[in-house]
């Protein structure tokens, strides 16, 4: 197992923001963005690290960041230290294969989730009222049932300790030009339906995923991470049997075990056992071997 990296303080660098996962820098024209091993469940970031987590998520976002530039641009400039500006070209070790610098954009006030199965918050609110972010869906659908067809939906950015709020597309439209929403709703069913068709070939099901995008001058891109375990469900296609929880190589592992506790999904975060760190370390390394070959 790989040293645990919890946080990242550079000597010299000036960090603009320590998010749930990731740690990310000023670095002149661009930013540097290092994906440390924490993993948040329920927007809660557990006190214990992922081995390797921070790596895995890094190098699966450059694989989907070139899989689909184009169809969209992305913010990926390089993850090769030598290439960062300093302080940063000297920190190889700390560095290597967990951070990229990207370009610079403003980030759209707006979470891009897209669906193809019913699972996760949207099952629980199928089985509430029968809807999908308050659309109507058929009758009789499962948990982990397909979806007739992709579905945009929606949620707000919340500051960190806050949970995200699933929204309309209608209501998008009051924080994002309508114009503009409803282009990054086209890229983002168009991204997820790539990804989708090339997991089926190497037997994975993507059954949802998040995007975020930026502006960029007037140019609208991909950033943050793109169809990880941290922000998508991989499932494996031969064991998929709708009607329940689909056994997967993403953080749903331990949303389910957390699940299991007497714990009111708030701070302070439960500890977690050595077994439940080390399974969903090596789920995410799986992924990224199934998908990249890596």
């Amino acid at each position: 197992m790989s040293k645990v990296v919890l946080k990242t303080d550079i000597p010299g660098a000036k960090l603009l923001n320590r998010g749930k996962v990731r740690d990310i820098y000023d670095a002149g024209e661009h930013l540097l963005i290092v994906t440390s091993d924490r993993i948040s469940a329920f927007d809660v970031v557990m006190d214990q690290g992922i081995p390797s987590k921070g790596i895995v998520l890094t190098q699966i976002s450059k694989f989907w960041f070139s899989q689909t530039e184009d169809i969209v641009e992305n913010h990926f400039v390089s993850d090769n230290v030598a290439d960062f500006p300093a302080p940063f070209n000297q920190y190889e070790e700390l560095l290597a294969g967990r951070s990229m610098l990207v370009k610079r954009a403003a980030p759209l006030p707006a979470e891009c989730i897209v669906r193809g199965y019913l699972a996760g918050s949207g099952w629980k609110e199928y089985q509430k009222s029968g809807t999908l972010h308050k659309m109507p869906l058929p009758e009789g659908l499962q948990n982990s049932s397909r979806l007739p067809s992709p579905v945009f939906t929606p949620s707000t950015k919340a500051e960190q300790g806050e949970h995200d709020e699933n929204i309309t597309f209608e209501e998008m439209t009051k924080l994002v030009e309508p114009a503009l929403a409803a282009r990054v709703r086209d890229i983002s069913v168009n991204l997820f339906q790539h990804a989708v068709d090339f997991a089926e070939q190497k037997g994975i099901i993507i059954a949802d995923t998040k995007f975020e995008f930026g502006m960029l001058d007037d140019r609208l891109i991909l950033i943050d991470e793109a169809l990880t375990p941290d922000s998508s469900r991989f499932w494996p296609k031969d064991l998929y049997a709708p009607g329940k929880s689909q056994p997967s190589y993403d953080k749903q592992y331990l949303r389910d075990y957390l699940e299991t506790l007497d714990w009111g999904k708030t701070p302070p975060p439960p500890h977690l056992p050595d077994e439940v760190i080390e399974n969903t370390s090596s789920k995410y390394l799986e992924i990224l071997n199934i998908l990249t070959g890596k």
